[in-house]
């Protein structure tokens, strides 16, 4: 038998459909909470039931708008513990400022950490994410941390597209990555290398790998603004690839990512719900959303339960 109370499901403004999902894999429904603004532009929350005792899990992806989606989990937490809940997990299916993990320059802040201590500094007791960008993310907390693997929901999917599948890295940083979902496909691995000739010149770029004739599937952990994705598609079809399809975690896609990938030589884009498709991009047609709901409603039961979690990485 579960420690904690009820299971309750809270949810704001970043990825609601998202939560719905949980709910329905879960056969539960949202707590009613009112998520909005004042009129000076405050952020306002509001819990409409009582939570005293019961266990809590947020659902907010910290996406576009990124700061307003931070603020709301935040005050969320807050007011989730001023209300005596008995333990409170934030579900953030896209931690933002993930790729802020560490200084790159002087006088520059680790935005990541910062994000960690607002959530912790909020009373979080325990933090549920997928695939974060830098692994190291975990130890910027005192408390639980688990970092689900979409792997488990997009492999299914992935295995359609045919058998003849070589897995390709955009950049010798993804190299782990790719190689883990090439050998759960049993399917070839490529890379990407890119070098910059000099000083404002263009990256060079070579593919290290075979993929003439066959299906070529770039790998990544997010699309922000395709420039990288973009360059990889195109650099695979000129070495002979019959066909690019690109697959990301994350769909950030800032700025010009949606034109760009409409002119891509990409058949398909494959993404997950992490991050709510933008009405543009659904209207590209070329992005297959694959529901992270069913994965994330299955650790919310094991935590709730006192089960592994572990358990879901075996697939």
């Amino acid at each position: 038998m579960p420690r904690h109370g009820d299971l309750r499901i809270v949810t704001g403004n970043a990825n609601p459909r998202l939560a719905e999902a949980i709910c329905e894999h879960l056969g539960d429904r949202l707590t009613p909470t009112l998520v909005g603004t004042f009129s000076d532009g405050e952020t306002r929350v509001e819990i409409g039931d009582n939570v005293r005792g019961d266990d809590v899990f947020v659902v907010q992806s910290i996406c576009a708008p990124v700061n307003d989606s931070l603020m709301e989990l935040c005050l969320m937490l807050d007011a989730l513990k001023r209300a005596s809940a008995g333990r409170v997990t934030a579900v953030v299916p896209y931690f933002g400022y993930a790729r802020q993990d560490r200084k790159v320059g002087p006088r520059v802040p680790i935005s990541a950490k910062v994000v960690a201590d607002f959530l912790s500094a909020g009373g979080v007791d325990r933090v549920l994410t997928i695939d974060l960008h830098s692994g190291q993310i975990q130890g910027f907390f005192d408390i639980p941390v688990d970092n689900l693997y979409a792997a488990e929901v997009l492999l299914d999917y992935i295995r359609t597209l045919g058998q003849n599948l070589v897995v390709v890295s955009p950049d010798a940083g993804g190299t782990e990555r790719a190689r883990a979902y090439a050998k759960r496909l049993g399917a070839g691995l490529a890379i990407i290398d890119k070098r910059r000739e000099g000083p404002n010149k263009a990256q060079a770029m070579q593919v290290i790998g075979d993929v003439k004739d066959k299906v070529a599937m770039v790998l990544d952990d997010m699309i922000d603004t395709a420039g990288t994705m973009v360059e990889a598609g195109k650099i695979l079809m000129e070495n002979g690839a019959k066909k690019v399809v690109a697959c990301t975690t994350h769909p950030v896609l800032s700025g010009p990512a949606i034109k760009r990938l409409e002119k891509s030589p990409f058949s398909e884009i494959i993404v997950t719900d992490t991050i709510p498709l933008r009405p543009e991009a659904q209207a590209c047609g070329k992005f297959k959303v694959i529901s992270v709901g069913s994965l994330l409603g299955k650790a919310i039961h094991n935590i709730h339960s006192e089960s592994s979690v572990s358990v879901l990485f075996r697939g």
